[in-house]
């Protein structure tokens, strides 16, 4: 069951997975001397501002990802990054905060707006969505974007079919699915025969807040703000900033109105952000003023066989990172999925030969990544860890590079840098726990002395 010259693919799913796929797929596809027809279906504009052209993400892109984006032809241009992040400051319960800086000079981030920006930035076409940009770019390339929704989808004498509203039901010779987990058209996926379930998810909290260009450089400057706060409930947390806006971003196992009013009144916070943000939920609107949130689902497992024979799923409906770079998943996915239907099949068999191994290593690492956040929680709850972990931090932002084993560490589990299995092996780094127990050790003492 193979693809041949003249093959038509259908994508659901326009984000970066889809706009991926589609761009992999012709760039590919030239390379054989093939001319085939990609369609991809959504129905967002990405360069509206507020929810309509919203993908409800933090939008923090690693600079690894940016690098493997530009080898790929995807160079991301200055109008699409709205700020490089160098360093980030630590925020733990009762204890001082820490700044870390980026471990080496190609070990940036960068904070984009996923589409073209909060609802009242409106007017503002300074700057580009980058779900957007990665749309046009695949455009450009030759795809066909069918701005409308996706009602039905159903396969008629094996070959997949797609039915919009008003319009005629077209067939493909291979379908793929990148609509995310927040879609309502993804479970019509589990539906179709092919023993599809979708990931299981937990709610998070992303929101864009106005502040103003001067006052988010006074508070935040280029410094992304991370917390691991003892609230039950909150993994990770972090305040990012844009240009004008700074975007909140919650994520964890019971994230509510309640949870997120705590997080946003803490003491931590509140040192980070300005005394008149007086922040809480009113209706469906957060009470001060210019302000735009939603609470997305999140991945947090790998779905069921997320492939059949001329169907794949990619990106958030496949599988993605554990609470991180949700947007280097898609480019895994989406390039695996291109590779194995083009050159191996669109069989069943071929996808779980081909693919199937892809998505079962994220899947692992992830694993790892459960174990590690465990580990995070106890360095949230309990002061004696986390002290020690402070004290590492401070010493080592005094040392050569080479010699920041927590920072490291750190800076890679919050930013995408590197693979949970990467951060769990240098953790057991016999320097790193003899340093780590010193640490702690040195800074219960401390406190021991200080309360006499």
């Amino acid at each position: 069951m193979n693809l041949s010259n003249n093959a038509k693919i259908g994508i659901i799913g326009g984000g970066p997975a889809g706009a991926m796929a589609g761009f992999f797929l012709l760039e590919m596809a030239q390379r054989v001397d093939w001319d085939i027809t990609v369609d991809i279906y959504e129905p967002r504009d990405f360069n509206r501002f507020g929810p309509p052209g919203c993908n409800m993400c933090a939008g923090v892109v690693s600079e690894n990802l940016v690098q493997t984006l530009a080898a790929e032809g995807i160079d991301l241009p200055l109008q699409v990054v709205q700020r490089g992040i160098e360093s980030y400051i630590l925020h733990t319960s009762a204890l001082p905060t820490v700044s870390i800086n980026t471990p080496s000079d190609d070990l940036r981030i960068a904070t984009v707006y996923r589409g073209a920006g909060p609802r009242e930035s409106a007017g503002d076409s300074s700057w580009e969505s980058f779900d957007g940009y990665l749309l046009n770019l695949a455009k450009k390339r030759g795809v066909n974007v069918i701005n409308k929704r996706v009602d039905d989808i159903f396969f008629k004498d094996g070959l997949p079919q797609i039915h919009c509203k008003s319009s005629e039901t077209k067939t493909y010779d291979l379908l793929i699915g990148a609509v995310g987990v927040n879609a309502s058209i993804l479970k019509k996926f589990t539906t179709l025969g092919f023993s599809y379930e979708k990931p299981p998810v937990k709610k998070g909290f992303v929101s864009e807040i106005y502040l103003g260009e001067s006052v988010v450089q006074e508070y935040l400057g280029g410094s992304m703000h991370i917390f691991l706060l003892d609230i039950p409930g909150l993994k990770f947390a972090a305040i990012i900033p844009k240009v004008e806006y700074v975007t909140i971003s919650l994520m964890g196992e019971g994230i509510n109105k309640t949870l997120v009013e705590e997080f946003m009144n803490s003491k931590e916070v509140r040192s980070c952000l300005p005394d008149s943000l007086n922040w809480h939920f009113k209706e469906k609107e957060i009470d001060i003023g210019q302000a735009c949130f939603c609470m997305p689902n999140l991945n947090v497992g790998p779905a069921v066989k997320p492939y059949g024979d001329r169907i794949v799923m990619i990106g958030d409906c496949a599988v993605s990172r554990l609470y991180k770079d949700g947007i280097g998943a898609a480019y895994i996915t989406a390039k695996a999925s291109v590779v194995t239907a083009l050159f191996f099949g669109v069989s069943s068999d071929d996808f779980k030969k081909h693919y199937a191994p892809v998505c079962q290593r994220i899947a692992y690492d992830n694993i790892i990544g459960n174990f590690i956040f465990i580990i995070t929680m106890l360095y949230q709850k309990f002061k004696l860890f986390s002290g020690g972990m402070v004290a590492m931090v401070i010493k080592e932002q005094s040392q050569p590079n080479l010699n920041r084993r927590m920072s490291r560490i750190l800076w890679d589990t919050f930013t995408g840098s590197a693979t949970y299995r990467e951060i769990f092996i240098k953790s057991f780094h016999p320097l790193f726990i003899i340093s780590l127990v010193s640490s702690t050790v040195s800074a219960f003492f401390f406190r021991l002395f200080k309360k006499r």
